[in-house]
């Protein structure tokens, strides 16, 4: 099957502009939406977010690593045309990200999360935080279905609607081409 391009670019532009994913976690039937900052890899989509290790959805990860989540964008304030505001959902599986992996992914996260170094050095956490019996981690949400907003058929008939755009291996290496993150492996 062959893949709009323009979901791919509208896919990527989404990943490199949105600031925030909402995060949704379950665990005994309790639904939980947490807000976060992540970094995204792709070759597959993963994202990363660091949270506490006694926050819910931590918790919730460590019972039943099942996740969905969003993310969107706006381009302007409110009352924005329709065709400035974009967003898509995913599901996917989240685990904590353990020693073995934690150098791959602790410098690219936080130098997308605090682009500006002297942000950076004074929120980042050294990896010996994040490990052991530290209270915070860095967790991956390794991405499994993903969907877009189908803002064409909204323009015909204000059905909201999703499209989705399979992750195969092609989607996948397109993605990767314009990744701004890059050398970290799965």
């Amino acid at each position: 099957m062959a893949i709009d391009e323009s979901l791919i670019e509208r896919t990527a532009h989404l990943l490199d502009r949105a600031r925030y994913l909402n995060l949704a976690t379950s665990r005994d039937g309790a639904p939980w939406v947490a807000t976060l900052e992540y970094a995204w890899f792709a070759g597959p989509l993963r994202f990363v977010f660091g949270s506490s290790t006694g926050a819910r959805h931590s918790g919730d990860i460590r019972a039943d690593p099942r996740v969905s989540g969003s993310l969107f964008v706006t381009e302007g304030a409110a009352g924005v045309a329709f065709a400035s505001v974009d967003g898509a959902q995913f599901t996917g599986r989240c685990t904590e990200i353990g020693p073995g992996e934690l150098e791959a992914y602790h410098a690219p996260f936080y130098e997308t999360v605090f682009p500006d170094a002297g942000q950076r050095a004074r929120w980042q956490l050294p990896p010996e935080r994040l490990r052991g019996a530290a209270p915070h981690r860095l967790y991956r949400v390794d991405v499994e279905r993903w969907w877009l907003i189908d803002t064409r058929h909204w323009e015909e008939d204000r059905i909201d609607r999703r499209v989705r755009l399979p992750l195969d291996a092609g989607t996948q290496a397109r993605l990767s081409a314009r990744a701004r993150v890059r050398a970290v492996s799965p």
